[in-house]
């Protein structure tokens, strides 16, 4: 054999060797797409299997009752995870898919008798109608933009504490400390601060309350208030790091220093007591904190009589001049604390405000209208017509 044929022969050789190297490696590679989509097929009928179980009634047969309590304020999330943690549904963050995708909210709070055979169609209506299966012995309506001494008379007219004894209570430094460890994101050490008048002013949520007990503690009554601002005030923690210190307190910003929940529930309690309509609230936290960025006293006039302790129709020019460091006429930024219980739409207001380029505002004594203005000169303008002049005819 000549040395030509044998390398004719090698490369033959050679050339069978890739071939069949080539055809297992396709055979590899279709073996590993066949398994490859086994899986992928799988894991959709898995995920499938899995939601579509998680949709159905936790057990279609059990029809006994379980008493599901739903605390005022509460979260979407929280609702959902309540129920999973009663056993009435499966699972917490499908549940929660459903009732984005169905476009269900305005759930109401109370105690539920749910069955682990409802479907969650039926939980949501029955939670979205306010079907409360356990009926209150008495319910209690706390309004907003009351101070801590309006609660109590409140609560002396529908319980049988004394106002003095619900005051006591507030004022309690123990019980203040057990609810600091309660609510540390809520209550921090800024409502011990030296000028804070009232450490719970503003931190008793305003709602109807119900009471499935004759004669609830002071504890009870209180912890559920602070309870509901928590859960109020809850989602928009994460939102104060957008304010810097100079947007609330009108002085030089320090570094990391971020508006905290104090002062939200401060300016909130402000736009409580200053605002005639719902609609003002974040027009009116604008301006304020337009006010305070350019080191403006906010020159509110519910804070003059919280400083003066008395409640009267009008503010006086000489209460204009009292000492006091809620008295905003006086001092400039917040005051050190709360004035009033805010609701939920002056709290989204004092989070969420409208950009203006107004300073100033009033309302008119005439009907409660709100005017805006941009520089002094036109709110005096204003003033004369709808407050001075509407005064003297009177």
């Amino acid at each position: 054999m000549s040395e030509k044929s044998s390398l004719i022969d090698q490369w033959k050789l050679n050339l069978q060797e890739r071939k069949n190297e080539a055809k297992q490696v396709r055979k590899i590679v279709f073996i590993l797409l066949i398994v490859f989509l086994f899986l992928t097929v799988g894991a959709v009928l898995g995920a499938y299997s899995y939601i579509s179980s998680a949709l159905e009634p936790m057990d279609d047969t059990d029809e006994n009752a379980v008493s599901v309590e739903i605390p005022i304020g509460s979260s979407v999330d929280g609702i959902t995870e309540t129920l999973e943690e009663n056993g009435i549904i499966k699972n917490a963050q499908v549940f929660k898919y459903y009732l984005k995708f169905n476009n269900e909210s305005d759930f109401q709070a109370g105690t539920y008798n749910l069955t682990p055979s409802m479907t969650l169609s039926e939980i949501a209506e029955s939670l979205k109608s306010g079907k409360i299966y356990h009926e209150p012995i008495f319910n209690v309506t706390i309004p907003e933009g009351l101070r801590l001494e309006e609660i109590g008379e409140i609560i002396a007219e529908n319980t049988d504490y004394s106002q003095e004894e619900f005051m006591e209570k507030v004022t309690d430094e123990a019980f203040i400390d057990s609810l600091m460890g309660q609510y540390p994101s809520l209550i921090t050490e800024e409502i011990k601060g030296e000028n804070v008048k009232l450490a719970l002013e503003g931190y008793l949520y305003p709602a109807t309350y119900p009471y499935y007990e004759e004669n609830p503690s002071l504890e009870v009554i209180i912890t559920q208030m602070v309870d509901a601002m928590n859960n109020n005030v809850a989602p928009y923690v994460d939102m104060l790091a957008e304010f810097s210190e100079g947007d609330f307190t009108g002085a030089e910003a320090e570094d990391g220093k971020v508006m905290t929940v104090h002062d939200l529930i401060t300016m909130a309690s402000l736009l409580e007591e200053e605002a005639a309509a719902t609609t003002d609230r974040a027009m009116i936290a604008g301006i304020f904190y337009n006010r305070l960025e350019e080191g403006m006293p906010l020159q509110t006039d519910p804070t003059v009589l919280y400083a003066k302790g008395q409640w009267q129709e009008r503010v006086l020019f000489e209460d204009l001049e009292i000492e006091d460091p809620y008295n905003t006429y006086q001092v400039q930024g917040l005051p050190p604390g709360p004035i009033a219980a805010p609701g939920a739409t002056s709290i989204e207001a004092a989070i969420l405000p409208e950009d203006s380029d107004y300073f100033y505002f009033l309302t008119s004594a005439e009907d409660g209208a709100m005017y805006y203005s941009e520089t002094l000169d036109e709110h005096e303008r204003k003033a004369e017509e709808y407050i001075y002049n509407v005064n003297n005819e009177e």
